[in-house]
């Protein structure tokens, strides 16, 4: 079939580049779509033909597009689906279809009433021998269902933004539900154990518990030397084992008639040979994507659709849950939806109105602001005090005493001690470093003497930069990457090195302030607004209150970065 090119990829890093080949392959490719200018610009003249976009909205706005695809990190599914299905397109989201089954529930409905396909990427349902492992278990071939056991293990990519089980598990999940019948099971058990990082489960068991006897494991574990992706499937009369890591040929083995029965009760195991499973070979990615695009021109269901997404989304949040309590059975239908935890001041039984991701822990007692997100293996401790609309990358903590303002932006591995003050606006990078004793010892309590350390509004604190307590960060300060801040630093400063030490102004705008006029005032080259020196060494903007907001249409980037390095290049 000859398809139009009318499909947009979201996404084209690590796996997405694997859509990419497939989506083109098959004539649909449209627009490939990603953050990252040089990962766009990696794809060379065999896609000489295809769109290249960072921008996410000219997607949506395109209306020769019909499908996206998103390959995104899985924090940003939820988003980006909800806005392509708004817009009207159909979509192709990659495991996990989301990180919340509320969430998930409301793009099912979304999906709906847009009468749009929702198609979730759980690529082993469409392998072609998975699919016959399907057909025998139809045809009786292995008797009555009984058991499921799927191992898989690795020494491979090693995460720290997701456990193993979050990692690994879900297209096992996805084949056994299938296999079950499309049931939920009655009871999800689930232990683990993390050895390379602090709450990060490096490998997980997990026990599922079916109506009818039906009963399922799932191993999965970054930390075996031996690759291994095995799934047996063990009947009344036959055992069929998928084994993912062998030639083709192989991969899919029946044994039937494995047990014979002395005297008709003591089974013995049966020296049955091997029967290999043949069907034509087919690459499992392709036949997803095709399937997606069949489904969307043909407006069918898709096989993995959001339902079914939905259904291995809850065993993970049940697993999960079992996880955290060490072994305890949980009901998936009767999980605790803790990625929505109600707002104290909310009546009882209302809708919570900021987000905690199922693997972050916000103690009791902590005060959290309207649309704020709290993202993977978060700590929020008792006592804090987080505004609005802030969002909260993976592994960050935030100590009890803590005061942080609205719309602040903290990235991955930051801790936030107590005795630190943010303002609104506030943009802290990748695990920067904020510190609240000056003469840290472990033989010395200093609990009731940490140091005050203000970071006023607008102020960006760049990737791995530390802080030294007791000082003051000025109002849309500029702290490069790496530096060590030991001083107070002025409003619209940029500071480099170490110690950092002002290198020139940044505007409001994060771009540096050059070429002042005869009254020396300095333009910033985005958004216009102009900037002079004042007595004392300060920098104040002429044109707008620090304290004031930025108007509307001043508040979303148009245009890369690198075109106003070009241009400040060339000057």
């Amino acid at each position: 079939m000859n398809y139009q090119k009318t499909l947009a990829l979201i996404g084209a890093g690590y796996w997405g580049k694997n859509l990419i080949r497939n989506f083109h392959a098959l004539g649909a490719l449209h627009t490939i779509c990603d953050s990252s200018r040089a990962t766009l610009d990696s794809y060379g003249a065999d896609y000489s033909a295809v769109e290249k976009s960072t921008d996410f909205e000219n997607v949506l706005t395109n209306k020769t597009i019909t499908q996206v695809a998103i390959a995104a990190p899985a924090v940003l599914h939820y988003r980006l689906a909800k806005a392509a299905l708004e817009a009207g397109k159909d979509v192709f989201v990659e495991k996990p279809l989301c990180l919340d089954p509320v969430e998930a529930r409301s793009l099912l409905a979304l999906a709906e009433a847009k009468e749009r396909v929702l198609m979730v990427g759980h690529l082993l349902q469409h392998h072609p021998l998975v699919q016959e492992l399907h057909t025998l278990l139809a045809r009786g071939e292995l008797g009555k269902l009984q058991y499921i056991t799927s191992n898989r293990l690795n020494l491979g990519k090693i995460r720290r933004e997701e456990n193993a089980l979050w990692s690994f598990a879900p297209h096992d999940i996805s084949v056994i539900l299938s296999l079950a019948g499309n049931q939920l099971p009655e009871t999800v058990r689930c232990m683990g154990g993390e050895y390379l990082n602090h709450d990060v489960a490096d490998t997980t068991l997990t026990f599922l518990r079916f109506t009818g006897g039906i009963r399922a494991h799932v191993y999965v574990s970054w930390l075996n030397p031996i690759k291994e992706q095995k799934l047996t499937v063990v009947g009344s009369s036959g055992i069929a084992v998928f084994d993912d890591t062998r030639p083709w040929n192989e991969k899919l083995v029946l044994y039937r008639q494995y047990l014979t029965w002395t005297n008709g009760q003591i089974p013995t195991p049966s020296k049955a040979k091997a029967e290999p499973v043949l069907v034509p070979e087919a690459e499992p990615l392709r036949a997803e994507c095709q399937h997606f695009l069949i489904c969307c021109h043909e407006r069918r269901t898709p096989r993995t659709d959001g339902a079914e997404g939905l259904r291995v989304l809850q065993v993970l949040q049940a697993a999960q849950q079992s996880l955290e309590h060490d072994g305890e059975s949980v009901k998936p239908e009767a999980t605790r939806d803790k990625a929505l935890l109600r707002d104290p001041k909310s009546e009882e039984g209302a809708r919570p109105n900021y987000y905690v991701h199922p693997t972050a822990v916000v103690d009791e007692g902590a005060q959290i602001g309207n649309g704020t997100k709290i993202w993977h293996f978060c700590h929020i401790m008792k006592g804090a005090k987080i505004g609005e609309r802030c969002v909260f990358g993976q592994n960050v903590n935030v100590d009890s005493g803590t005061v942080i303002g609205n719309n602040v932006k903290v990235q991955n591995n930051v801790s936030i001690y107590t005795g630190l003050v943010v303002e609104d606006d506030v943009f802290l990078g990748p695990s920067c470093v904020l510190t609240n004793v000056s003469n840290p010892r472990s033989q010395v309590n200093r609990h009731s003497l940490y140091e005050r350390t203000l970071i006023r509004r607008g102020a960006t604190i760049g990737a791995n930069a530390t802080i030294v307590c007791g000082v003051t960060i000025g109002r849309y300060a500029f702290i490069g990457a790496g530096c060590v801040v030991t001083k107070d630093v002025p409003d619209y400063a940029l500071m480099m090195g170490n110690p950092a030490r002002r290198k020139g102004w940044m505007s409001r705008h994060g771009h540096i302030l050059r070429n002042p006029d005869s009254e020396g005032t300095m333009r910033c080259p985005e958004s216009g607004l102009r900037y002079k020196e004042a007595e004392g060494g300060t920098l104040k903007c002429a044109d707008l209150s620090e304290d004031a907001p930025l108007p509307a249409h001043l508040t979303k980037g148009e245009r890369p970065y690198d075109d106003f390095k070009q241009a400040a290049s060339s000057l």
